[in-house]
């Protein structure tokens, strides 16, 4: 038997009224910051699931100033209409929230078998629960992903649908090497067991990241993963994602990260950090002619443009910059 340690720096602040812990067979968390509209709309998504299956929801308050998702919410589980709880996440960031749900999930709801993750700015497709979680057991998998499809502020967007900012890594159905993104996954209770409180590791609080770690080293226990392509999450984007400096950025940002997943990855090799550095300078000398290929190909100089900051972002991490677009979540 697990013994997991206690939770610190959370709050409980309130539950459903007729919540019962042990009957729970699938909890869904969900952190949110400063967007209480947006909140508001993604548990109204969770409560048109169509599903069987009993499932509960964190909702893991991560402003211990404001508190505006905490007080949004807090009403609609006090009164009943949505099945859970509402908890603080005292320490500020990215992976404190997550790791505060997750913790609190796995002390709260001893049953529950299926764990799932959506953000404060998606939208469930009303079969999203049960399509990830019969497909978790049709495959024999560990961690799902599936997709966040972007729906752009301004409907001139979308064509930006297509930039690999945006699109999903997959698209069909099944057994994966990889995944990257928390914003649409489910992990299985022995996944949160084995891998242990604190999941995400908090240099990536501010960065983003964690759950790319995460899934990498879930990936090397030899956990099984899959994508479910079926399973949609819908992510506003506003209009500010497009600019180009956001773009540039968040391709910056990718490429830090992927320089520190890798380092952890290869921690203890001979020569691991070496070997990161020079292959992300290999990347950044031919960042350019990927470039140009993919100009060929889409026409699209955004697109394009994306293997060079990825790579640049690659080769900065190994002189210490760190793009930490979650530090202003104003600008992200």
């Amino acid at each position: 038997m697990t013994v997991l340690p206690p939770l610190k720096s959370v709050t409980i602040a309130g539950q459903s009224p007729a919540l019962a812990n042990d009957a729970v067979d699938v909890v869904v968390t969900l952190p949110t910051f400063r967007r209480p509209q947006q909140l508001l709309a993604t548990l109204d998504s969770l409560a048109r699931q169509k599903t069987a299956r009993r499932f509960a929801v964190i909702v893991m308050e991560n402003d211990d100033e404001g508190r505006e998702g905490l007080n949004a919410a807090l009403p609609l589980f006090e009164s009943g209409k949505m099945a859970g709880m509402v908890i603080i996440a005292h320490e500020r960031g990215n992976c404190s929230a997550y790791n505060a749900g997750w913790h609190t999930a796995l002390l709260q709801f001893p049953n529950f078998t299926q764990l799932l993750v959506i953000d404060d700015d998606e939208l469930a497709d009303p079969l999203w629960l049960e399509t990830m979680c019969s497909t978790q057991l049709r495959l024999d998998a560990d961690i799902v992903g599936g997709p966040q499809l972007p729906v752009f502020a301004d409907p001139a967007h979308q064509a930006w649908a297509t930039h690999p900012v945006f699109a999903p890594p997959y698209s069909t159905t099944g057994p994966v090497r990889a995944l990257f993104s928390s914003g649409n996954l489910l992990l299985t209770r022995s996944v949160l067991l084995a891998m242990g409180p604190p999941f995400l590791d908090l240099r990536f609080n501010f960065m983003g990241g964690g759950d790319s770690d995460f899934l990498s080293r879930a990936a090397r226990r030899g956990f099984r993963l899959a994508w479910c392509a079926e399973a949609k999450l819908f992510e506003n984007v506003p209009a500010r994602r497009v600019e180009a400096d956001w773009i540039r950025a968040r391709g910056l940002r990718n490429g830090v990260i992927s320089t520190l997943v890798a380092k952890k990855r290869y921690s203890g090799a001979p020569l691991a950090n070496t070997r990161v550095f020079l292959k992300s300078l290999t990347l950044l000398i031919f960042s350019p002619l990927r470039a140009l290929l993919r100009l060929i190909w889409t026409g699209s100089p955004s697109v394009a443009a994306y293997p060079i900051h990825v790579a640049l972002g690659r080769v900065l991490a190994d002189f210490g910059y760190a793009n930490e677009q979650y530090r202003q979540p104003e600008k992200n």
